[in-house]
């Protein structure tokens, strides 16, 4: 999957989303209220998503997304393929990102369209450049959709609703895998949430291993029997306009990497609330890291010389060879995260040029 395994350093990937322009995130607004059937919907983005592929082969990355324009978020387009859901009735941020709602699994969940794979067909009709696509991870979903209040009649807990998701999400990677997807991201930010003590009690997590071996298991079931190298899990600290949900280096979490069949992690490193590379020490031997070189937060755009000190002051820790380069998540995860295009494609032309630095430099 990766051009690290044919010998091609430092290739550059997006996490998955981009901001989207006010008209896009005004048609999911409409499509979600039922403004606007899925049809127009989609006819309309079908125009608009070619402009998200231009921006990151412009801006000269090796694997592009299709910005996920088509998505309300990351893990909202689970619910809408799969029935068993009641609409924004769980409060996903709180007084610190008020309006963000997440359904609730409340009856027997049965697939009734692909997930993703339209998107992907779309992006391969649409690009030579390598793609990735990203769906919503087993555990996440669990810990995302499932509500005491909601959902405990029908699944007794988040891991009995997890193992409902397993089949479904496999099923997805097998069917982007015959495509000929080339990098295939399974999104989990609430492993990455779990560093956070404050988190950790604010959810009432006591058993933190208990936990983690959920992730794991939740993986581990959706990749069995595909090919792992192709595979990448993406975790982090979570963020809406600028900001993090949570803060940590990866310390409690490093060890269960090694025991994911995945590939390939994408890590937020860029930003200073995941605590730096240190941890880096305890990566596991045979994973390719996503390393973030871009925080997605800051309003500052990374210069090329930036992003090559932070792959090298990686390389400390990791050969080249098992480094790629990456934002340190998506721009834009849900539409309503009010993010800048302009400012996005910027950071990644750094990131680009900083990688082809490092490319005359090391190859």
């Amino acid at each position: 999957m990766l051009a690290t395994k044919k010998g091609i350093l430092f290739p550059t990937m997006v996490v998955g989303s981009l901001p989207r322009p006010q008209w896009v995130r005004d048609l999911v607004e409409e499509r979600k209220s039922g403004l606007i059937g899925v049809d127009k919907f989609n006819n309309a983005l079908d125009d608009a998503i070619p402009m998200a592929i231009r921006l990151q082969e412009q801006a000269r990355v090796d694997f592009i997304s299709d910005g996920e324009w088509r998505r309300e978020s990351y893990i909202k387009v689970f619910s809408e393929s799969v029935s068993g859901f009641r609409k924004d009735v769980i409060d996903g941020g709180g007084s610190a990102f008020p309006n963000l709602m997440y359904p609730a699994v409340v009856s027997e969940i049965k697939q009734h369209h692909n997930i993703s794979v339209g998107e992907a067909e779309f992006l391969l009709e649409h690009t030579r450049s390598r793609v990735l696509v990203a769906i919503p991870s087993p555990y996440t979903l669990s810990r995302r959709m499932w509500s005491s209040d909601h959902s405990k009649n029908t699944y007794s807990s988040p891991d009995e609703f997890m193992e409902a998701c397993i089949p479904i999400i496999r099923r997805e990677i097998l069917l982007l895998e015959g495509l000929g997807v080339h990098a295939i991201q399974l999104d989990d930010p609430w492993l990455g949430l779990l560093v956070d003590p404050v988190y950790r009690e604010g959810r009432g997590i006591v058993n933190i291993d208990r936990e983690i071996e959920s992730c794991i298991n939740g993986v581990n079931g959706a990749t069995k029997g595909v090919d792992i190298d192709r595979i990448s899990l993406h975790l982090c600290h979570a963020h809406f306009n600028r900001r993090h949900s949570t803060t940590g280096p990866y310390d409690i979490i490093m060890d269960a990497l090694g025991e994911i069949n995945v590939g390939r992690f994408a890590m937020e490193f860029a930003t200073p609330d995941a605590g730096g590379l240190e941890v880096l020490k305890y990566y596991p031997e045979n994973k390719v890291l996503g390393l973030g070189v871009i925080d997605h937060t800051d309003r500052h755009v990374e210069t090329p010389e930036e992003v090559v000190t932070r792959v090298e002051n990686a390389m400390e820790f990791l050969p080249k060879e098992r480094i790629t380069l990456n934002p340190d998540c998506g721009f834009s995860p849900s539409s309503s995260n009010p993010m800048d295009l302009d400012e996005a494609y910027a950071k990644l032309c750094s990131m680009s040029k900083g990688a082809q630095v490092l490319k005359q430099k090391y190859g």
